[in-house]
């Protein structure tokens, strides 16, 4: 069986056209080179991994919220405004929420027992 030009020609080009719209990536962190990306490598990668930010996702209001819980728990500085916002901004742009993120919580009755699991305890009649 022999395939057009065209056909060979899309086979070819689709996957280089699929990754010519994605955002570059920095080499050393994996962040999306876009605005504020600077900011999020000097602040956040300062204390872990930047696999913990592009493992994540989220709207302004949750990386806002992390970034409070840090501050509050893990002892996080805090920023001036303009990179607070600068930082909150750029995850929320380029690590929005996704619905097919995570799979479906499994259903109780699939789960194995958990030997953790305090025992039941009976109620006198």
């Amino acid at each position: 069986m022999t395939r057009s030009p065209l056909v060979w020609f899309v086979v070819l080009l689709a996957p280089l056209l699929a990754t010519a719209s994605e955002a570059e990536v920095d080499a050393f962190t994996g962040l999306k080179i876009a605005d504020g990306w600077e900011q999020v490598r000097a602040n956040c990668i300062a204390c872990h991994s930047p696999k913990l930010i592009t493992q994540q996702r989220g709207t302004a209001a949750h990386w806002l919220s992390l970034i409070r819980w840090m501050q509050q728990k893990q002892n996080l500085w805090e920023f001036p405004p303009d990179v607070e916002t600068t930082i909150v901004n750029y995850l929320a742009t380029n690590y929005p929420p996704q619905a097919d993120r995570r799979r479906a919580a499994i259903p109780p009755g699939l789960m194995p027992p958990n030997p953790y699991a305090p025992a039941p305890t009976t109620t006198p009649e």
